[in-house]
């Protein structure tokens, strides 16, 4: 197992600043933050593209995951959602996530990760009518996941539409339990906070799990992602259960807040989890 880690901590660099500082830690790759920094689809031409692309191989490096999660381009961390009432709105988050597709494909990523629905704070709308929007508009990206072989892992987070372990599974079952190409984002740090297990959460639902995104947590439990060893996460137990349940996707830090010291927590992050790692494997 490898480690990556996420672009959207370098929001102050180029992609390709990112890359080299990440490369020079010693990850064997990068997940590319889809908006407005880096890599948003519309704006991410064929040169830089290419450019990136040979950049990643010189460098010995993949792309672990694209991250199609926020959407700062249009000034919010998280509008347009999948749940608007406003079909214009809706539209440009549906368009955003096949363009993202086809981005990881032409990387050679198998996995986008995405928003799980939205907020619903401030909304006149229910949890089911949220559920039937998300499950709508997200049926329209299956074809195009499918067509390019590639996987959409919804990432629960605290305070959004799907939270925990369980109501993604819900989710899974109700509306694509026969389809393969609609997975989970495993989010450690996430799934803590709502107070999962978060290796338990690997165990039991490793054949819904695409990717990982790794970060410590406080143990008050609140939402603030941490650099690894900085809180409470057992990072033993989740590698163990990465292992017991032969999981062969890709793992990836995500430490977007440390936008002034990127390089300084990914160094930190690597250190720490390497050290995990070697101690879980001698055991």
């Amino acid at each position: 197992m490898r480690l990556s880690f996420s672009s959207n901590a370098f929001k102050q660099d180029s992609l390709i600043t990112a890359i080299d500082r990440i490369g020079e830690i010693g990850y064997g790759g990068v997940e590319l933050m889809a908006d407005l920094h880096h890599a948003y689809p519309l704006t991410f031409d064929p040169a830089r593209r290419k450019l990136t692309q040979s950049h990643l191989r010189d460098r010995g490096m993949v792309v672990s995951n694209v991250n199609a999660f926020t959407h700062f381009v249009e000034g919010d961390t998280y509008r347009p959602t999948w749940i608007e009432r406003d079909a214009v709105q809706l539209q440009k988050r549906i368009d955003h996530t096949k363009r993202s597709l086809e981005l990881a494909a032409e990387f050679g990523c198998e996995t986008v990760s995405i928003q799980p629905g939205g907020p619903l704070i401030g909304r006149e709308m229910s949890f089911d009518e949220a559920g039937e929007r998300f499950a709508d508009s997200l049926a329209q990206c299956v074809a195009t996941a499918r067509a390019t072989n590639t996987f959409i892992g919804i990432e629960p987070e605290p305070g959004l539409f799907i939270q925990t372990a369980s109501e993604f599974k819900a989710f899974k079952d109700r509306y694509f339990k026969n389809e393969d190409r609609v997975k989970m984002n495993c989010d450690i740090g996430h799934l803590f906070c709502v107070g999962d297990d978060p290796a338990a959460v690997i165990r039991e639902l490793h054949a819904d799990i695409v990717h990982v995104h790794l970060e410590d947590i406080g143990a008050n439990r609140v939402h603030q992602h941490l650099t690894p060893g900085k809180g409470v996460i057992d990072f033993a137990a989740v590698f163990e259960a990465i292992r017991q349940t032969n999981y062969r996707g890709q793992v990836t830090v995500e430490l977007y807040p440390y936008e002034t010291s990127a390089a300084g927590v990914a160094r930190l992050a690597y250190e720490h989890l390497s050290d995990v790692m070697k101690s879980t494997t001698k055991n």
